[in-house]
């Protein structure tokens, strides 16, 4: 008589996949806003085209999400980051 193997252990199953939850950089570092001065820290949440960062992909919450997307378009508006990329230095 042929017995199944029962997986016990829910890790050993192929098409089990988990994921560690990301945490927002702010609550953690306890920050309560982010400055439009500090772009160091701004490009950090903006990617090398120069798009916002979406808060599921940097782990930011939606709280502090939308005070950085106000702080990085202030930023813009003053010249400290870019609105966009040159495509020059783009290669396909």
């Amino acid at each position: 008589m042929f017995r199944y193997k029962k997986q016990t252990d829910k890790y050993k199953n192929k098409n089990y996949s988990f994921f560690k939850k990301k945490v927002c950089y702010f609550c953690v570092n306890k920050l309560n806003d982010a400055d439009y001065k500090d772009a160091s820290l701004l490009s950090k949440f903006i990617t090398e085209r120069c798009k916002i960062l979406p808060g599921r992909a940097s782990g930011i919450c939606a709280k502090h999400q939308r005070v950085l997307t106000k702080v990085i378009k202030k930023a813009r508006m003053m010249a400290l980051l870019p609105f966009s990329v040159s495509e020059k230095g783009l290669s396909r």
